[in-house]
């Protein structure tokens, strides 16, 4: 549950218990006192639960409350995302390095949660020789992420997806 930060005027406590900006324990005071102090101080009253009487306020520098929510907003965001799943192009003659750049993309990708799908473009008679790379890679991501299916090879490409371990 994404946690609404109430601050300021919205703050309808007649009391609160006041932290200050360091975290220093203010007290208990009046509403208006700790308002009072945060103009002051030109910073926000920040009411951080409801749940208790006097509710806990503490006194944080301006845009720094919301940008606070927002980052757990964002959080909570990323961690509701199903997986998505990245494709990464391979191509059927692949120099060493760049399979080497690609397997290191794959990994990083799976080890954020990201499902792969490696697909290699092929012409002609390279389906064999596109199937062998996806399997090389397969072996080569073993302890990152498993294969969902097998190699599809079809008339212009051979996919595989790999999910995260």
């Amino acid at each position: 549950m994404a946690s609404m930060v109430i601050m300021n005027e919205k703050i309808r406590a007649s009391e609160v218990r006041l932290t200050g900006l360091r975290g220093e324990d203010l007290g208990i005071v009046t509403r208006d006192e700790a308002l009072e102090k945060a103009r002051e101080l030109k910073v926000d009253l920040v009411c951080t639960s409801l749940m208790s009487s006097p509710p806990p306020c503490k006194l944080v520098a301006k845009g720094q409350a919301k940008q606070q929510a927002s980052q757990e907003k964002r959080g909570e965001k990323v961690k509701e995302q199903p997986s998505k799943i990245k494709e990464l192009r391979l191509t059927p003659h692949i120099e060493e390095h760049d399979y080497d750049t690609k397997l290191r993309q794959a990994a990083k990708l799976l080890g954020s949660g990201s499902g792969v799908q490696l697909v290699v473009r092929i012409q002609g008679k390279e389906g064999p020789k596109a199937k062998e790379l996806l399997e090389r890679m397969l072996k080569d991501l073993a302890e990152s992420g498993k294969k969902q299916s097998g190699v599809q090879v079809s008339g212009k490409q051979a996919a595989v997806q790999v999910l995260p371990l």
